[in-house]
C-alpha cells in the first residue's frame, strides 16, 4: 500500500511506523513545500494526517482509510473523508496532559512565578524577611489540598487527571454530557454535573480544567458570565482547544483580577512555522498565566504508542480486519 504522511509531528516518528509495518510505501510530506501534502496524497491508499482539507484530497481517490494523529478530528474537514473511508484516531495523550496540568495548578496555586522572578530581581521576600507584609507584599500561597478541581469533560483526559488530583488531596468534580452514564475513572468523582449545571461546577472549583472537545455546542462555552461564576482566586487551565473559552472575556478576568490565574496551552489562532500567531489579547504581559505553545502532550512516549496505534491499522486494514479507534 502506498502511505502518505502529512502531519510534521508524526513524520518524525515515521521509522516507528515503518519498523512496525513494513511492507507498504512510505510517502513524507514536507510542511514547508505548498501542495506537498497533495501531492502525498495523490494515489495513497492510507493518509496520516493531523489536519485534511478538501483541496489536499484532489487526487486521493484511492484513499481507504484516513487516520488522524490524535484525539481530535476537528482539523479534518468533513467533506475531505470520503464516504465510506473510515476516519480514526489515536490517544496516549492523557497522562502527559495530566502531569502538565498538575505542574501548571501548582506553579499558580504556589506563585512560583511570582518567587521567581522577584529572585531574579534579587529580592528575597519571604514572611521572615518582609514580617507582617500584605500578601501581595510576599508570595503567599495556598496548598492543592483540600481545595477542589473541576474537570469540563471527562475523557482520556479528564480519567488521566482525576487520579493526580485526588493524590494531591483534592476534591475532583466533573461535568459530562451523560452525568449518570459511569464507566472508568469515576469511582474518583466526588460530584458529576450535567451539561445545564456549568456554573455550578464553576462556583464550586478552585481549579478549572477545560479538557472537552471542541464543537458548535461546545464553542465559546466559558464565556463573560461563566467566569463570573469563579472565586476570585480560581485558576483556568485550558488544555482543549482554545476556542471552548472567550478569549476577550477570558484577558479581562485576569487584567481585573477577577480570577487568580490561568494556564494557556491552547490558543485562538494558528502559528506560522515557529513564529507564535498574532494575539488579540497581550496574555503576556500579565502574571499570574502559564503560557505554552500547545505542547501538553509531547511527551516522547505519546509519540512512539500513537505511531504503534497508526501500524496496527495499516496491519489491520491489509487484512482486511475492523480496525481500531474508528471515528465514523
Amino acid at each position: 500500500m502506498r502511505i502518505a504522511v502529512t502531519d510534521p509531528i508524526i513524520s518524525a516518528f515515521a521509522d516507528d511506523l515503518r519498523r512496525t509495518a513494513r511492507e507498504h510505501e512510505w510517502v513524507i510530506a514536507d510542511p514547508e513545500v505548498p501542495g506537498s501534502a497533495r501531492a502525498a496524497i495523490d494515489g495513497a491508499d492510507v493518509v496520516i494526517c493531523s489536519r485534511l482539507t478538501v483541496d489536499d484530497m484532489t487526487g486521493g481517490t484511492r484513499v481507504r482509510l484516513v487516520h488522524a494523529t490524535g484525539a481530535g478530528v476537528d482539523r479534518v474537514d468533513a467533506g475531505a473523508v470520503p464516504d465510506g473511508v473510515p476516519l480514526c484516531n489515536t490517544g496516549h495523550h492523557g497522562p502527559a496532559i495530566a502531569e502538565h496540568v498538575m505542574m501548571t495548578a501548582l506553579m499558580l496555586r504556589r506563585r512560583a512565578l511570582e518567587a521567581d522572578a522577584q529572585m531574579r530581581r534579587g529580592e528575597w521576600r519571604t514572611v521572615a524577611t518582609v514580617p507582617g507584609s500584605a500578601p501581595d507584599a510576599v508570595p503567599y500561597h495556598r496548598s492543592l489540598a483540600g481545595s477542589t478541581l473541576g474537570l469540563i469533560g471527562f475523557g482520556e483526559i479528564g480519567r488521566s487527571i482525576a487520579p493526580l488530583a485526588t493524590a494531591f488531596g483534592m476534591r475532583v468534580v466533573a461535568l459530562r454530557r451523560h452525568p449518570d452514564a459511569g464507566g472508568p475513572g469515576t469511582e474518583l468523582l466526588d460530584a458529576v454535573y450535567g451539561d445545564d449545571q456549568l456554573h455550578a461546577l464553576l462556583a464550586e472549583s478552585d481549579v478549572v480544567v477545560v479538557t472537552a472537545p471542541l464543537t458548535e455546542s461546545t464553542r465559546g462555552l466559558i464565556d463573560a458570565d461563566a467566569l463570573a461564576q469563579l472565586r476570585p482566586d480560581a485558576l483556568v487551565i485550558n488544555v482543549a482547544r482554545g476556542a471552548l473559552i472567550d478569549e476577550d472575556a477570558l484577558y479581562d478576568a485576569l487584567a481585573e483580577r477577577r480570577i487568580g490565574g490561568a494556564a494557556i496551552d491552547v490558543w485562538w489562532g494558528a502559528p506560522e512555522g515557529t513564529q507564535a500567531p498574532p494575539a488579540v489579547h497581550r496574555f503576556a504581559e500579565l502574571d499570574r498565566v502559564v503560557l505554552t505553545p500547545h505542547f501538553s502532550g509531547h511527551a516522547r512516549e505519546v509519540f512512539t504508542d500513537r505511531a504503534a496505534d497508526i501500524a496496527r491499522n495499516i496491519d489491520l486494514l491489509d487484512a482486511g480486519l475492523p480496525l481500531e479507534r474508528r471515528v465514523r
